[in-house]
């Protein structure tokens, strides 16, 4: 069963939204989360990620101060607040399950996928 993504949409410059993402399965607990994201015409990338007791965060370098990742593991729910928006975020977000208790940039380092969020902010 596939994680579960949700709260894109459409924002314009400097707008914000928050992106949540649940686990239906609700085994992640115990695992690192990270959410990626992938722009048409381009490879996925790292946007951030949190280690299972939500203790320690890390973030790519384009979108730190802006975005903030966090977790409550009694809802089975990672979230993403991304704050003061740029047309260059705009891409389909998802969010993954470490297979381990630290969270990673890696994406190989990921078992299980959501099945994406569009995330479009515009000019």
């Amino acid at each position: 069963v596939q994680l579960q993504a949700s709260g894109g949409g459409l924002v314009q410059t400097g707008g914000s939204l928050r992106l949540s993402c649940v686990d239906p399965r609700r085994t992640s607990t115990n695992n690192g989360m990270g959410w990626f994201r992938q722009a048409p015409g381009k490879e996925r990338e790292f946007v951030a990620t949190i280690s299972w007791r939500g203790d320690s965060t890390h973030y790519a370098d384009s979108v730190k101060g802006r975005f903030t990742i966090s977790r409550d593991n009694a809802k089975n729910t990672v979230y993403l607040q991304m704050n003061s928006l740029h047309p260059e975020d705009t891409a389909v977000y998802y969010c993954a399950a470490s297979r381990y208790a630290t969270g990673s940039s890696e994406p190989s380092r990921y078992a299980r996928w959501g099945q994406g969020t569009q995330v479009t902010v515009s000019s």
